[in-house]
């Protein structure tokens, strides 16, 4: 008598070493502790990671097919037993996203990230801060009430150089190699680097003091130097490296005085001094770095500056 054997091809991909992640940090149980009352036949942490494993692949389809996303997927292996790919259905997600939205998306993303840190043993000695912007398609009409979680799609500064498409912003926040993202916060899409910023690092600070009293060293493009923010990061203890916009009368004029220590790399293709100066925010030290690569880009931007005008010129002869 023979028997016949049956197999089911299901694929794993790189879907396991997320899965691997997501169990280590104990991602789903974390969430669920934050409402252990819920009761939903897939939980809201399951369905969390359950999201984020469609999300590295197929993120653009619809929600209600995610179950299609899952059918070929060692569903039990990547999210527990007893779940399938037909629980997974737009209600579900629908209802979780709820819940992650009713119990604030950015206070979620800090304590995930602080559960992270603590379990691979990643510091935060230095930070890194900044905001991007990702332009969208559509009218997004500007939400009515007074809900400050509801970002408004708007038209702002595009860094992706789509200035006929609305867009929101995000700041985020990761560790000095970037392995660990520590905050996030979606942002309107006309936010001002100069408010964003500053209010990033500020609540950033007041989270990893109270989960371990870290004090860590803050990096942030010019987009935090003002008087006025600086001041406030003085006054808070924290501190930070900025880069000084040249625009601002002390930065032109330091690069103009130049100076006679100029010190220099062992190759010799980068060179650098440091000043001190006492302003109103307090006492600074700034230095003034050119490099061979900066220098000769700057040259090549001159030289197509020339030539353009040159050729305009030449026309208009």
């Amino acid at each position: 008598m023979l028997l016949e054997e049956s197999y089911i091809n299901e694929r794993l991909d790189h879907l396991g070493i997320v899965a691997g992640v997501c169990q280590e940090i104990r991602l789903a149980s974390w969430l669920d502790a934050q409402e252990p009352e819920n009761r939903q036949q897939v939980s809201v942490g399951t369905t969390t990671v359950a999201m984020v494993l469609n999300g590295l692949g197929f993120s653009n389809r619809q929600l209600y097919l995610v179950p299609q996303f899952f059918a070929n997927k060692p569903v039990e292996h990547l999210l527990g037993p007893a779940i399938t790919a037909g629980m997974l259905n737009d209600d579900c997600l629908g209802r979780t996203l709820d819940w992650l939205y009713a119990h604030a998306i950015t206070k979620l993303f800090a304590g995930i990230a602080s559960r992270a840190r603590q379990i691979f043993g990643i510091t935060a000695k230095q930070v890194h801060v900044d905001t991007t912007s990702f332009s969208v398609s559509g009218e997004y009409a500007r939400a009515q009430g007074n809900d400050a979680t509801v970002i408004a799609i708007t038209y702002g500064y595009s860094r992706d150089h789509r200035e006929d498409l609305k867009q929101w912003m995000l700041a985020l926040a990761t560790t000095q190699d970037g392995d660990i993202p520590l905050f996030m916060q979606p942002l309107d899409g006309n936010s001002s680097d100069k408010v964003s910023l500053i209010a990033a690092i500020m609540a950033i600070q007041r989270q990893l003091r109270e989960a371990d009293g870290e004090a860590s060293v803050y990096v942030a493009d010019n987009g935090v130097y003002s008087e006025t923010n600086i001041t406030q990061l003085n006054q808070a203890g924290v501190k930070w490296v900025s880069r000084v916009s040249e625009t601002l009368t002390e930065a032109k004029t330091i690069v103009q005085e130049g100076s006679e220590t100029w010190q220099q790399s062992a190759d010799g293709t980068v060179h650098w001094f440091s000043r001190g100066l006492t302003l109103p925010q307090g006492r600074e030290r700034w230095v003034v770095v050119y490099t061979q690569t900066s220098l000769q880009r700057a040259q090549q931007t001159l030289q197509r500056q020339v030539s353009k005008a040159q050729t305009t010129w030449e026309q208009k002869c």
